[in-house]
């Protein structure tokens, strides 16, 4: 079943703005909850992976939230579960940042603390949407993105201010990943629209206060920011890496080989 094509032909113009905004909103953090929860039971250290997990854990809770409100949106009866698992590839629209492999500890990491820094700004600012659902998702979870944005810039400073063999790894990890940071401020014309109305959040207006946390944390840390290389974006039109075709096959697999299966 094409969910995404019944709900392009079902909703209105701007009400399918809002649903793809939402959808956005509801992806990024479930493929990221995804990846953190592989590393339960392989962490380096027995907090980390309670506190991997329990991240992982805030954001899926995050994540069904705004698909519950999407499915709301859609008009078509399906929920929360319907998006999560039934959707293909191309119909997933996170960010391209959150679907990148966990490799080392240092790659999570980093990966973790970029998106932490965007979401607690992301949320403050969608906190004041004047769409009433989105503004008290938005407010419930920035509690969360709070301790999660304590947690990676305490380990990018504890790891960035180490030992030289932590440095090195957590600068490599910087450099790997820094080319899908773009994407989180680029605006296209949907989040344009809903920016001017007030619903969404303009992500441009995100970059200087992100950089601006970014650089306190790596001044800190004795870390650099990486020389200008080319973005990489996409994922909020459903054009991914290679890496989320994978996350989605074991994620979907009870689902996809047991449609409608209850507990």
């Amino acid at each position: 079943m094409n969910t995404h094509s019944i709900y392009t032909h079902s909703i209105s113009s701007p009400r399918h703005d809002l649903f793809n905004y939402v959808l956005r909103q509801g992806d990024t953090p479930l493929i990221l909850a995804q990846r953190l929860c592989e590393w339960c039971g392989h962490a380096p250290e027995l907090e980390i992976d309670l506190a991997l997990s329990n991240i992982g854990l805030d954001l899926l809770g995050q994540a069904r939230h705004f698909l519950s409100y999407a499915a709301t949106l859609s008009g078509t009866g399906l929920n929360e579960d319907h998006l999560a698992f039934s959707r293909d590839e191309r119909e997933y629209l996170n960010l391209l940042l959150a679907e990148q492999p966990n490799g080392d500890f240092n790659d999570t990491l980093v990966r973790q603390f970029f998106i932490d820094a965007y979401h607690v700004l992301l949320h403050q600012a969608l906190g004041q949407s004047r769409d009433p659902q989105l503004a008290a998702i938005s407010t419930k979870s920035l509690k969360e993105v709070e301790y999660h944005l304590r947690f990676s810039r305490g380990w990018m400073i504890r790891l960035g201010d180490g030992t030289k063999q932590s440095h090195q790894k957590i600068q490599q990890s910087i450099n790997q990943l820094w080319r899908f940071t773009g994407e989180l401020f680029h605006c296209d014309e949907i989040e344009q629209r809903l920016a001017e109305d007030g619903i969404a959040v303009d992500p441009r207006t995100l970059h200087e206060p992100w950089l601006k946390i970014v650089n306190e944390t790596f001044t800190e840390a004795t870390l650099e920011i990486p020389l200008e290389s080319p973005y990489r974006q996409g994922g909020k039109q459903g054009l991914h890496t290679e890496h989320l075709g994978y996350i989605l096959a074991e994620m979907q697999y009870l689902q996809r080989s047991y449609p409608n299966c209850n507990w």
